[in-house]
């Protein structure tokens, strides 16, 4: 019986020891905000893709390792060399800002690490600033069409991303540039281009303005034709007859002859 207990005691003991053990030797461990942690379990399922710990204190097994991740907002920044559509080689300054999605860690972890932007955004953001800027000609480039390239690369961006639980936050063109000589082409063919339609539009002022001295011409030209058109004799005199009699009220009047040679009426002052 004694025996019996001694080792029952020494199994309790061991026991006891080994949980102490565990519990000295395990990793406590806090995840700072803006972080979050994937858990690889050593003896039990390795990866644990489903469970991601949120920021605070935790207790870890010493066999088991706490992956932390960072899943704030990072920026990646790329300059390269890109052809044209006509072949011309063009230097990018690209930047885009990116975050894992906290939910998806796991994944993440398992297929690319945690230098994720080394290893899966780099490449995304050489592949398509790639494609969709050797879809335009450098004209295009560098004056009407950047606003749209840019849309391009972030829509492109976003589609590849997102399949690799990385959300992208922007996509921008910092610089686009072309060789010198290019440059300094576009910039007067633009320039020749804004004079044309410059001495354009001023012709075309004169064009309307010359047509609108030419209407008010035929106007006139119109308004006499029709007035001459409707005075008679009788009218004429009718006029005088009424514009006489009006002088007459006059003061300085002093005697109205009807009948003068011309058949209107006569004043005679004083």
């Amino acid at each position: 019986m004694n025996q019996g207990k001694l080792v029952s005691t020494g199994v309790m003991v061991f026991i006891g020891l080994i949980v102490l053990l565990t519990l000295t030797n395990s990793t406590f461990m806090t995840i700072d905000a803006g972080e979050r942690g994937v858990l690889f379990r050593t003896f039990s399922g390795g990866l644990d893709k489903e469970n991601i710990y949120e920021p605070g204190f935790h207790v870890v097994a010493p066999w088991n390792t706490m992956h932390v991740y960072d899943v704030r907002e990072k920026q990646v920044e790329e300059k390269m060399k890109v052809l044209s559509s006509n072949g011309l080689n063009i230097d990018v300054d690209v930047t885009v800002r990116v975050n894992p999605l906290p939910n998806k860690i796991g994944q993440l972890h398992e297929q690319f690490g945690k230098n994720y932007p080394e290893s899966l955004v780099r490449p995304e953001v050489r592949s398509a600033v790639r494609d969709i800027i050797g879809r335009y000609e450098p004209e295009e480039l560098y004056s009407t069409k950047r606003g749209e390239v840019q849309t391009g690369i972030q829509e492109s961006l976003e589609k590849a991303l997102s399949k690799n639980y990385i959300q992208l936050r922007a996509a921008l063109i910092r610089d686009i540039k072309l060789p010198t000589t290019v440059a300094n082409a576009i910039e007067s063919k633009l320039e020749a281009e804004q004079s044309s339609l410059k001495y354009q539009y001023t012709l075309e002022q004169e064009r309307q303005e010359a047509q609108r001295k030419i209407i008010e011409a035929e106007a006139k030209a119109e308004s006499n034709r029709i007035l001459s058109a409707s005075l008679s004799d009788k009218i004429l005199k009718d006029k005088g007859i009424e514009a006489t009699l009006e002088l007459a009220k006059s003061p300085n009047s002093k005697i109205v002859v009807v009948g003068g040679a011309d058949g209107l009426p006569l004043i005679l002052g004083q």
